[in-house]
């Protein structure tokens, strides 16, 4: 049950960054305003396509669990920035409705770290992608 729970979890996690990835490719040009109102004018293709390469690469590494702690660490790369810079709501007045949006959005990436904390410090159960390798016959 245990080696169950670890392949769902993986596949829900990885769900997340592979949707993330998809919606900054779909909106590609929302998505480099919103890098301009941010401050980042400097190379914005340059740091799109490669968090969308990152994106990518830590999804596939989490739900193949082959090299998990190295996918953890790119998505880290990618993720603690994001949420801080991004859902900053020490710097709104607290009586208002975007207050409370951004401080629940900022706990649920700081939630989504500490399980990107946990699959880096995890070895994967039977479902992973060397193992695989390992019982087959080819």
């Amino acid at each position: 049950m245990k080696d169950i729970f670890d392949l769902v979890g993986r596949i829900l996690l990885s769900f997340l960054f592979f949707f993330e990835a998809y919606d900054y490719v779909a909106y590609e040009r929302l998505n480099k305003e919103a890098m301009t109102i941010y401050g980042l004018t400097w190379n914005q293709d340059f740091f799109l396509y490669g968090t969308i390469f990152f994106l990518i690469l830590g999804a596939i590494s989490l739900l193949l669990g082959y090299r998990m702690r190295t996918g953890a660490v790119l998505l880290l790369i990618y993720f603690v920035p994001l949420t801080f810079i991004v859902h900053d709501f020490w710097d709104l007045p607290t009586d208002s409705a975007d207050y409370r949006l951004q401080s629940i959005l900022f706990m649920k990436n700081i939630a989504i770290i500490g399980g990107l904390l946990i699959a880096a410090t995890h070895v994967s159960g039977k479902y992973r992608l060397r193992r695989i390798f390992a019982t087959t016959k080819v």
